[in-house]
């Protein structure tokens, strides 16, 4: 039985450029990780509840969409709880 060796290349493969942003009434806030109900901000400010703007870009593509924070923002939590905008 003959047996073939393929290359372990990743061969046309692609690493994507991802990039998150918070944009909070002013302020630019770089978002290191997106759920389904949260973000993780690298530097949270303190902010009561409001309406920000969540951008996230891959490659060339970028994608905005409003989020209520619906407890606002702590300077000491990174963890941000966020909502759908009505």
């Amino acid at each position: 039985m003959k047996t073939s060796s393929m290359p372990l290349s990743s061969q046309g493969g692609h690493s994507a450029q991802v990039n998150m942003r918070l944009l909070l009434n002013g302020h630019s806030l770089p978002v290191a990780q997106l759920g389904p109900d949260f973000i993780l901000v690298d530097a949270p400010v303190n902010h009561p509840p409001a309406t920000a703007s969540l951008i996230l870009q891959v490659d060339q593509n970028e994608r905005r969409w409003n989020v209520r924070l619906p407890s606002g923002m702590s300077a000491e939590a990174k963890k941000v709880m966020i909502a759908p905008a009505a």
